[in-house]
């Protein structure tokens, strides 16, 4: 099992049946493979569908579902689809259960940076100030650290996406919550000890008196 596929087991099981859930470009798409077994939930796409499916099996792709970033989709029977604004009445209405989003940075306050790097081209902004400030609940699945060094920082060095704090972040090292306090160390990963969680993080960690072992999805 790659670190992606670590990342994205163990945010599926985040989720609640009933949730309405919209997933972000990238490592994020990965949690629709994961679902526990009896849990079902709605799976959002900002431009503009209830009802995503994971990828189909090469060769069984279809040109007109795509997700936020143009990568292939399946839909389940029932799905929806609508326009643009729709979608987002949807995500600045509140009625997002949980958004799953990629990171950049992430900072002691909680904050997220997720959106661009200064100097570099993007496409645009897309939904994730939208998704951040909008849902109910914002887990960022990312890796703990790009070219070795730490995505979870005192301050973020990146544009915010977002001045709200998120809820939760899972990496193939840890869970971490943040909180009021601070960020809490919630889990490790298997065979992971808290001694290295800490020295591949450049923020301060709140480690309780009793960290988890990471659960994964079957």
């Amino acid at each position: 099992m790659d670190e992606k596929e670590m990342i994205a087991r163990r945010v599926a099981l985040e989720l609640r049946d009933g949730n309405l859930v919209n997933l972000g470009i990238g490592l994020p798409t990965l949690v629709a493979k994961y679902l526990p077994v009896g849990v079902q939930v709605s799976f959002q796409s900002e431009n503009g569908i209830i009802g995503m499916a994971a990828a189909p099996e090469h060769g069984l792709e279809n040109d007109t579902l795509t997700n936020a970033g143009g990568g292939f989709i399946g839909a389940v029977a029932g799905a929806a689809s609508f326009d643009s604004c729709m979608s987002f009445g949807l995500i600045r209405g509140g009625h997002l259960d949980v958004t799953v989003l990629g990171g950049l940075q992430v900072d002691e306050t909680g904050q997220l940076a997720n959106w661009m790097v200064p100097g570099k081209m993007v496409p645009g902004m897309g939904g994730a100030m939208d998704l951040v400030s909008g849902a109910r609940r914002v887990i960022v699945a990312m890796t703990h650290t790009a070219k070795g060094e730490p995505k979870i920082l005192k301050r973020c060095t990146l544009p915010l996406t977002s001045v709200r704090r998120i809820d939760l972040i899972v990496t193939e090292l840890a869970v971490i919550e943040p909180t009021e306090e601070g960020l809490v160390l919630r889990e490790t990963a298997p065979g992971v000890t808290t001694e290295q969680v800490i020295a591949a993080t450049a923020a301060e960690l709140i480690v309780p008196a009793s960290v988890s072992e990471m659960p994964i999805a079957a």
